[in-house]
């Protein structure tokens, strides 16, 4: 008898053949990844950022040709104004200035110079802790500079912000150090027993929670961060000992982008040396992608505007880029960058008065901090020796601003929450004015939501590719590629049962994808066997298009006015157009569910899209309004429109979508836990009033968790018979 090894490999395939039930050889060969090799679609990861890239490429290409017709000082006048104009539209309005009502807390001397504890508000009842740094002896009045600091919790404490303002006010100059919003003593989510902040071991995890928050009122976080910095010039000017003549500003990294925007938006400043953070758009969306909330601008890039901008706009006042080869922010858009501005400052015949401070280092001051002494020295004009003393660092105790170092659990005061809480309570109320005509409300949604939401009806493309086929006991399983917006495909499961159709049709929408109930035995399955054809897509980033992180690609968004709920909105529309071309399919009942944050895509599509008669939503958020009005959240980004909040709210799409039935099963509140019935009540008022008033208020319900196949087979009955809501 033959060994085992000498039994050919075939012979033992055909066995396990033999021997295996025909259902599990078929599970075991199945391969439902639709991109598989397939060349043109192996990158099926970065489809994503591909396509937002594409779109900030155009808008950047428009913005490139305007400047390369701007070769004289009239040219770069023209330019400066629009810039103006458009960036405090993107960033602003800013608060009314108020009384700054300022308080040193403390004073700490030390050789040559003291330390003054400051707060001001910036806006009533928002403190901003801050310590300024005075030499002894002035005579006259001397050059301030205001420092702000990149991404650390101890702000202008870290050992790397101690050494240059040592060095500077050993200079000669004025400090004035301030704690960005979620840093320093002003920590937005204090934890006491912990001792730090809520949000994890990086404050732009705290720039971005209350960021995304701003979002989706249509504000861009930067204005407060800007806010911040123009309100301490105002306080170096209450100041006797400041000339206010003579006013800088340095920062590296977080500080670097806070340095760009208050010198763009305060003329006052006379010198800003931004350090590690100048770039351009276009080199970062090509590397590492959009960072942290405050450092994109609500339609920035839609709207033409990159980091050159927001230096040209101040041109020719003196300009400092410190920059780094290794720095992850690409050194090729610093040198494109400084380019660039450098033309500017040419075309009003100042050209010396722009520069660039180049090290061979990673991110942060390194061996350029001598050329930021130097630049300050020069431009400011306090002329000295430019080389940095060492300096072991001032004692805890001297720094610290509040009692109890936070003021959190000092003073108190607002929030960037509360402040932008307020700020969106007004939006609310013109919506709910706006609900009082329901017909004119309703048109008026569908057109805003479009636009806001970057919604773009698909268009006629190429036809699908079909991938192959399975089957399996009772029905098929057909792959396809569908077209998508821009140059990304749709992955989709077409799941077809056995016998004659028509059949009515479902579209099956998950957050993690195709695949996740398309097993044997799973949720499709079911659906499947009770006579339902299932379409189940990859919505663009999901599944075999999800990015390893969607962090770049929800900021890429957002610069360029889109969403990631718009575009796969649009996907939802490809899948019913594919259905509605389906001779097997019963045109008049394409249905859709959704599951988790899919919602508010499929929300979006149907309002859009009448062409989807039933929806059913399960485990989604309820509102837009209550991640917003709530200091705590625990719903993903990307299943946010940003600017939603100025014109509509997701129980508005709603009430687009009556009088088709819509069934939302187990609805979320802003912590993703099922919402109580109060909030229902209250979310879901204007929805249901809209059904009432078209006299099918059956056909919204509202249910506890049930099967997928029950919630369906209640979306695609026929009874007329009324049903309690519940």
């Amino acid at each position: 008898m033959a060994s085992p090894s000498m039994i050919p490999r075939y012979f033992l395939i055909l066995l396990f053949g033999i021997f295996l039930p025909f259902s599990q050889l078929a599970a075991q060969e199945e391969n439902l990844n639709v991109l598989d090799r397939w060349i043109e679609w192996s990158d099926g990861p970065n489809m994503l950022i591909h396509h937002l890239n594409r779109q900030a490429f155009d808008s950047l290409d428009l913005r490139d040709r305007e400047i390369a017709s701007s070769r004289t000082e009239a040219d770069w006048l023209r330019r400066q104004e629009k810039v103006k104009k458009t960036l405090l539209s993107l960033v602003g309005p800013f608060p009314a200035k108020t009384p700054l009502n300022p308080r040193i807390t403390g004073v700490v001397r030390k050789e040559g110079f003291r330390i003054e504890k400051v707060i001001y508000e910036s806006i009533p009842n928002l403190y901003v802790t801050s310590a300024l740094f005075i030499p002894d002896d002035i005579q006259g009045q001397r050059p301030a500079i205001i420092q702000v600091s990149g991404h650390g919790f101890a702000a202008f404490r870290s050992q790397g912000n101690q050494r240059m303002i040592y060095n500077l006010v050993r200079k000669g100059f004025i400090v004035l150090a301030i704690d960005p919003l979620g840093q320093g003593e002003r920590i937005q989510y204090w934890d006491p027993e912990k001792k730090g902040s809520m949000m994890g071991s990086s404050p732009t995890s705290e720039h971005s929670y209350f960021g995304n928050q701003m979002f989706l009122s249509g504000v861009s976080p930067g204005r407060y961060f800007a806010w911040d910095g123009i309100r301490g010039v105002d306080y170096l000017l209450t100041r006797s000992e400041v000339d206010p003549d003579r006013i800088g500003i340095f920062g590296c990294s977080g500080g670097g982008t806070q340095t760009t925007y208050i010198a763009a938006f305060d003329e006052r400043i006379k010198a800003a040396a931004p350090g590690c953070y100048i770039t351009g758009f276009r080199r970062l969306m090509e590397s590492i992608g959009p960072q942290d909330a405050e450092q994109n601008f609500y339609r920035g890039v839609a709207s033409g505007i990159t980091h050159a901008d927001l230096l040209e706009v101040r041109a020719p006042k003196p300009l400092l880029i410190a920059s780094t080869t290794r720095d992850f922010f690409s050194i090729q858009g610093a040198l494109e960058t400084f380019e660039e501005v450098q033309r500017a400052y040419e075309a009003f015949g100042l050209g010396k008065n722009v520069r660039q401070a180049i090290d061979d280092a990673g991110h942060g001051f390194h061996g350029n901090a001598d050329d930021v002494y130097a630049f300050f020295q020069e431009t400011l004009d306090l002329p000295g020796d430019s080389g940095e003393e060492e300096f072991d660092g001032f004692a805890a105790e001297d720094l610290k601003i509040t009692e109890t170092g936070q003021l959190s659990t000092s003073l108190g005061g607002e929030t960037a929450f509360g402040i932008n809480q307020k700020y969106t309570q007004a939006l609310l109320d013109q919506i709910t004015e706006s609900r009082a005509d329901i017909p004119t409300h309703l048109t008026e949604v569908k057109d805003r939501a479009k636009q806001i939401s970057g919604f773009v009806f698909p268009q006629p493309g190429k036809r699908p590719v079909f991938r192959g086929r399975y089957q399996r006991n009772g029905y098929s399983v057909e792959m396809y590629a569908l077209s998508g917006e821009g140059r990304y495909v749709v992955p989709l499961l077409l799941f077809v049962p056995h016998g004659s159709g028509p059949h009515p049709a479902l579209i099956y929408l998950h957050p993690q994808g195709k695949l996740v109930d398309a097993g044997p035995g799973g949720k499709i399955e079911g659906l499947v066997k009770k006579g339902y054809l299932v379409a189940a897509p990859d919505l663009l980033g999901t599944g075999e298009t999800a990015p390893e992180t969607l962090y770049a690609a929800r900021y890429a968004a957002v610069l360029i006015g889109r969403s990631l709920v718009g575009i796969q909105a649009g996907d939802v529309v490809r899948v019913s157009n594919f259905l509605q071309a389906r001779n097997d399919v019963q045109k008049d009942r394409i249905g859709a569910i959704s599951f988790g944050q899919a919602g508010p895509a499929l929300l979006h599509a149907a309002a859009f899209d009448s062409s989807i008669a039933t929806v059913a939503v399960v485990d989604s958020p309820i509102s837009y309004r209550s991640i917003a009005m709530n200091r705590f959240y625990e719903v993903d980004f990307s299943s946010f429109v940003a600017g939603a909040l100025t014109a509509y709210d997701l129980p508005d799409l709603i009430g687009c979508i009556a009088p088709r039935r819509v069934a939302l099963v187990e609805p979320r509140d802003q912590m993703n836990q099922p919402a109580s019935q109060t909030l229902i009540k209250e979310e879901l008022e204007f929805s249901r009033s809209v059904f009432s008033w078209k006299n099918l208020s059956h056909n919204l319900r509202v249910t506890p968790t049930q099967t997928v196949e029950a919630v369906v087979d209640w979306c695609f009955s026929n009874s007329k018979k009324k049903r309690r809501l519940q």
